[in-house]
């Protein structure tokens, strides 16, 4: 969403082809019905945030970094020298714990030289997927709400961007609505699950749907996984674990949702030889490579015992509970999420229709920033979610309780 304050109209005539980075601008909600660039609601908020003093739930970053190991082996990797490019499809050490990974916790074994690619975090991965096999006139489904950069780049693509609603309270798809949305131009199916920003975690039933129509309409499905173990109460599912997916499906993960290493940017992708392979085309021409240490640092990571990953998971489940209670008691209808660490919340009991609005206010408010969710959407879309705000509960205990007690005393500062 285009912030206020931006500078003059960018955007040509009616009869001027737009150019990618507008295409782009566009996919990604920053520009205004005028045509003028804004910022990103992020930078919005958290410039409120830093202006107010607000504590801010809005960008999902987490204030503490992943565990100790993985911090020495990137440390040790610097001081003995492995400080230049790495080969264009990852260091074999974790292209190898990759596939490791996939056979401990889901039975998928990746060969590691020709079915793994290691990428600049997930957001490369995506961007080169969609890259390597959309043109012009093909579409491009995606769940609404949509992580942002998922409409930038099928914007850049030159594709059209379609959506399918996800619904409250479960936030899962409406399957007679999803199937309208394919037809014989579908070429890629872009699901994100966990997803962000509403927290739901598909059910086997939705994502052999999934399947079902990709196979029918012949498209390829790009998995966004990148929260595949931060489930509460769930098992994550990987869709390529399902009968007919495997042939047609990239999956895409990332070491900074799991061990809390945003900044470093290591991601990956698996799938099928020749899909791998048209990606690895595009991706070397856009970062080559990248984070030499860092690449051996996450293998080791990627190791690590069952406990850390069930940990993970636990200690966030709980912060979750404590930023939900302190959302209810500022009078909140709060969807519990099965996933991510974001929680969506309804700003209806509250008498108020306008999260962006309130998004705003809130800092000044009661010192806390969220994210509106409506800027995660196409208009439709955020009209129906009008009403929703994200948190994100990826920070110290200590800093939630504190937010969860700010927000207490929302509905007497109204």
């Amino acid at each position: 969403m285009a912030s206020a304050g931006s500078n003059a109209p960018l955007i040509g005539t009616s009869d001027e082809a737009p150019a990618p980075w507008k295409r782009a601008a566009l996919g990604a909600n920053l520009l205004s019905p005028a045509g003028d660039l804004g910022v990103t609601i992020f930078e919005e908020m958290t410039t409120l945030a830093v202006s107010t003093g607000a504590i801010n739930l809005g960008q999902g970053f987490p204030d503490e970094d992943g565990p100790a190991e993985i911090k020495a082996a990137a440390q040790d990797a610097i001081a003995a020298g492995a400080n230049q490019y790495a080969p264009g499809k990852g260091v074999p050490a974790l292209r190898e714990a990759v596939s490791a990974h996939q056979q401990r916790f889901y039975g998928l074994a990746p060969d590691p030289d020709n079915e793994v690619l290691v990428t600049t975090g997930a957001t490369e991965a995506i961007a080169a997927a969609l890259l390597a096999f959309v043109e012009s006139g093909d579409e491009v489904l995606t769940f609404e709400p949509f992580y942002d950069s998922y409409g930038a780049i099928i914007g850049m693509a030159g594709a059209k961007h379609v959506t399918a609603p996800l619904l409250a309270p479960d936030f899962l798809p409406d399957l007679e609505t999803l199937e309208e949305a394919f037809s014989s131009r579908t070429k890629i199916v872009l699901l994100n699950n966990p997803h962000n920003p509403t927290g739901a975690v598909f059910p086997r039933s939705v994502l052999a749907r999934i399947v079902e129509l990709a196979v029918r309409y012949d498209a390829i499905i790009l998995s966004d996984e990148v929260y595949e173990h931060l489930t509460f109460g769930v098992p994550h599912m990987p869709v390529a674990t399902l009968p007919g997916a495997a042939e047609r499906t990239i999956t895409i993960s990332s070491a900074g949702k799991t061990f809390s290493f945003t900044g470093w940017k290591i991601g990956w992708l698996t799938g099928p030889a020749h899909l791998v392979a048209a990606v690895r085309t595009v991706k070397q021409f856009l970062t080559y490579s990248s984070g030499t240490p860092f690449q051996g640092a996450i293998a080791v990571g990627l190791g690590l015992p069952d406990s850390f990953y069930l940990g993970i998971a636990e200690t966030l489940r709980q912060k979750r509970d404590v930023l939900a209670e302190g959302l209810r008691a500022a009078g909140f209808g709060v969807y519990n999420p099965s996933g991510t660490y974001f929680i969506n919340v309804d700003t209806g009991p509250l008498g108020i229709s306008d999260s962006v609005d309130l998004a705003r206010r809130l800092p000044g408010l009661v010192g806390v920033a969220a994210i509106p969710v409506p800027v995660f959407c196409h208009p439709e879309g955020a009209e129906r979610t009008r009403s929703l705000l994200r948190f994100a509960f990826c920070k110290k205990m200590d800093v939630l309780e504190e937010a969860a007690g700010r927000l207490a005393t929302l509905k007497e500062r109204l």
